[in-house]
Formats: structure tokens, C-alpha cells, sequence
């Protein structure tokens, strides 16, 4: 089946990489020893061997994909911000 390009919908990881939301199959975060420069999450993708590394948040990618609400922040708040 042939898919309008309008239904596809791009997932941006950081580092300047998008990936299609449909071929993401899993997501993992990174314990906190092993972020560095910005690495949150590996994104396992169809067709892929390894993951690919984002720079974003499992939550923030879930949210993007459209498989979670994402949360009202009150006056300017990030949820990455500590």
C-alpha cells in the first residue's frame, strides 16, 4: 500500500536526524553514566542493527509520535530542566 507523504509522520532525534514514526519500534533510555554530549535515548528502528542515538527524551519522542499527552508546564518550565 502506497502511503501519502502527508501521512507519514517524522520524528526529530537531535543531531540534525528525523526517523519515521512507524518504523520506531523501541526506546531506551540511557542511564545517566552513559549520557554524554547530549545523548538521552536509543531509538530502535526498523531495518537498523544498532539504535540511533536522540538527543531527546523518551517522553518527548512518545509525544511527538502521538502515544503520549504531553504535559502542561506552567510559566515557561521545561521538563528537561533540572
Amino acid at each position: 500500500m502506497i502511503r501519502p507523504m502527508a501521512d507519514l509522520k517524522m520524528v526529530f532525534l537531535g543531531y540534525g536526524k528525523y526517523v519515521r514514526a512507524d518504523k520506531i519500534y523501541a526506546l531506551e533510555p540511557l542511564p545517566d553514566h552513559e549520557r554524554g554530549s547530549g545523548a538521552r535515548t536509543l531509538v530502535w528502528v526498523e531495518g537498523m542493527e544498532e539504535p540511533m542515538v536522540a538527543s531527546r527524551t523518551e517522553r518527548t519522542l512518545l509525544t511527538e509520535m502521538g502515544h503520549v499527552q504531553s504535559r502542561r508546564l506552567r510559566g515557561g518550565q521545561d521538563e528537561n530542566r533540572f
